[in-house]
């Protein structure tokens, strides 16, 4: 379904709307974490968006893309574990649009409290994020109001910049690891490789602890898979999106499954190596190449830090070991 991807055109239009907002984000090539690799090891540092992600690059393009339709509603309405959710707040409050966001019971304190002041309506329904996705549809119908999905072409055309930053910026890149939650992570690194004709092999990471993409991948179907995850939250997904698979299954490399435990060592060594706070899911590209490192000698290796947003009582226990 390459036909649903930014064209390089796109990718480049999208880079102008995202620039209004924030400049470019740093990649840097880190001795100490290369050294630990064996390999070059690149971190793309999303982590220094506006919202610590790099979601709020898809919200941008995909509110752009409603304005410049001609259809941006009074009120948008949307699901989310935390950064899509930060992502939709600071687009919608660009534009001058209500926000109404659910989330899980039990949600991060900390993404719940960035929500807010974003100036979001936060709504906590449901066990995981897809009971708070059928309830934020169901809100929408009732209220008249748009549903923005948290997987969609508008909001590739924003995500594919930061890929597109990245292998212009190294184009000597052999292999990305991108983690998967909903998938626009990864499809988006698709289609700027794609765009740039770059031979990069991408390789999709998911949790250990919630394997429907990895699953559903292997049955060539959508599989749904029960979540467990206590740390990668961004990751937490129980169903896949059945049009991200179909651009998943012909251009990843493969996929590595990675556990809590190795999403913690991940994030204790990219804090000790580059001193930036990974949450789980934004460590998780990183705890996969460690996984195959033995692999990786000698390669040039990238991937992002894509989220700082791990709350205070969380990280503390990781970083103490526990």
């Amino acid at each position: 379904m390459n036909h649903a991807l930014p064209t390089l055109h796109e990718i480049e239009a999208a880079a102008q709307v995202v620039y209004r907002e924030f400049a470019p984000t740093p990649q840097y090539h880190w001795a100490t974490l290369s050294a630990r690799l064996g390999a070059d090891c690149w971190i793309k540092h999303e982590n220094h968006t506006p919202v610590g992600a790099f979601k709020v690059r898809g919200g941008l393009t995909y509110f752009d893309q409603l304005r410049h339709r001609g259809e941006l509603p009074r009120e948008v309405i949307g699901a989310t574990r935390g950064n899509h959710g930060q992502s939709i707040g600071w687009a919608a409050r660009a534009h001058g649009v209500a926000c109404t966001i659910v989330v899980p019971r039990g949600n991060s304190v900390e993404k719940n409290a960035a929500m807010r002041a974003l100036g979001v309506t936060l709504i906590e329904h449901g066990d995981d994020f897809q009971d708070s996705r059928e309830h934020a549809t169901e809100l929408a119908v009732a209220r008249g109001a748009h549903m923005v999905p948290s997987f969609h072409a508008d909001l590739l055309r924003g995500v594919s910049t930061c890929w597109w930053e990245f292998l212009r910026a190294v184009p000597q890149l052999d292999v990305l690891y991108v983690p998967i939650g909903l998938g626009s992570g990864a499809c988006s690194a698709i289609a700027a490789r794609l765009a740039l004709r770059h031979p990069v092999r991408i390789v999709g990471v998911v949790s250990a602890h919630a394997t429907t993409y990895a699953d559903s991948l292997a049955a060539g179907h959508v599989v749904e898979a029960p979540v467990s995850t206590a740390l990668a939250d961004g990751m937490a997904c129980r169903l896949a999106d059945a049009t991200a698979l179909e651009v998943l299954g012909p251009h990843l490399d493969h996929i590595v499954q990675v556990t809590d435990d190795e999403v913690a060592q991940a994030m204790r060594m990219l804090f000790a190596d580059t001193h930036n706070v990974a949450e789980g899911a934004g460590a998780a590209g990183f705890a996969a190449a460690w996984q195959e490192r033995e692999s990786l000698r000698g390669q040039v290796v990238g991937t992002t830090l894509s989220g700082g947003n791990v709350d205070s009582s969380v990280l503390a226990s990781v970083l103490n070991g526990r």
